[in-house]
């Protein structure tokens, strides 16, 4: 009896966020080594980033929902956003707006969907969101609506990842999330790939990865979050950023042949969402 492959989406966040960084998920794409992304509808330039995504067949499209980052698409939450020049704040301080009852969830719907509809030229297949804000279960309800609104099947359902070293930052998030996973998944109606990632965000390495597939099950479905990309420092100066993220590094990971070997040793088969 032939043993069940594990089906493996390999989804790389922060489409749009800067042109560099687009290009090197475009780049793994073609090279078959992502399988999804999520765009930042908010991107000042999008319309010439959703352009290259044309003729990029076996590559599932969703939206990178975002309260975190940038400028508002809709007019009444750049209102709300005064006090922060119009832009977005961190997530510390959208989460506190949002849990205070301070930033309306009629805001935000009205938000998330002109950024769901800026990217309904493509074919969507997930909602996922920037710093995994969706996961609030005051707002995971409101993805879950949105989606059902524009036939959206697949909504990221974030869990912990406990796995050393334990930082009290780690445990703190861990314990956050894991809560918000539990509640959340209460809502689900439909299977959601599980989840992978959060204990390495914005930094894949080879360890981590020969960890985490050798506990994954035959038969199960999982996503992978990367953020892989190139780097322009004529495009990229944020320190915060820079110390987040090492896109080239994930990039030349996703690619390099002891990944590829990898899948092999474990049974992984890349895949899209199922259908």
């Amino acid at each position: 009896m032939t043993k069940a492959s594990i089906d493996l989406i390999i989804n790389a966040d922060d489409y749009g966020y800067y042109p560099c960084v687009s290009k090197g998920i475009l780049e793994a794409a073609k090279a078959g080594a992502l399988t999804a992304t999520g765009i930042l509808a908010n991107s000042p330039d999008l319309a010439t980033q959703l352009q290259w995504l044309k003729g990029i067949e076996a590559l599932d499209v969703g939206v990178h929902l975002n309260l975190t980052y940038g400028q508002p698409l809709t007019k009444g939450m750049a209102e709300r956003l005064e006090p922060w020049q119009g832009q977005f704040p961190n997530a510390y301080a959208m989460s506190g707006l949002l849990l205070t009852g301070r930033m309306s969830l009629v805001d935000v719907r009205a938000e998330w969907r002109a950024q769901i509809e800026t990217c309904q030229a493509q074919k969507l297949r997930f909602l996922n969101s920037h710093e995994h804000i969706h996961m609030l279960p005051l707002l995971f309800p409101l993805v879950l609506e949105l989606a059902k609104d524009y036939g959206i099947q697949y909504v990221r359902l974030t869990q912990a990842e406990w796995l050393a070293p334990f930082r009290l930052s780690a445990l703190i998030r861990n314990s956050l999330m894991q809560t918000m996973h539990f509640i959340n998944q209460g809502h689900l109606k439909v299977k959601q790939p599980l989840f992978l990632g959060l204990s390495r965000s914005g930094k894949l390495d080879y360890d981590y990865l020969t960890t985490i597939f050798s506990k994954l099950k035959p038969g199960q479905s999982y996503e992978l979050m990367c953020h892989p990309g190139h780097f322009d420092p004529t495009e990229i100066s944020d320190t915060k950023l820079l110390s987040y993220h090492d896109w080239e590094a994930e990039l030349a990971l996703l690619q390099s042949p002891k990944i590829h070997a990898l899948y092999e040793k474990y049974g992984i088969r890349l895949s899209q969402y199922p259908h």
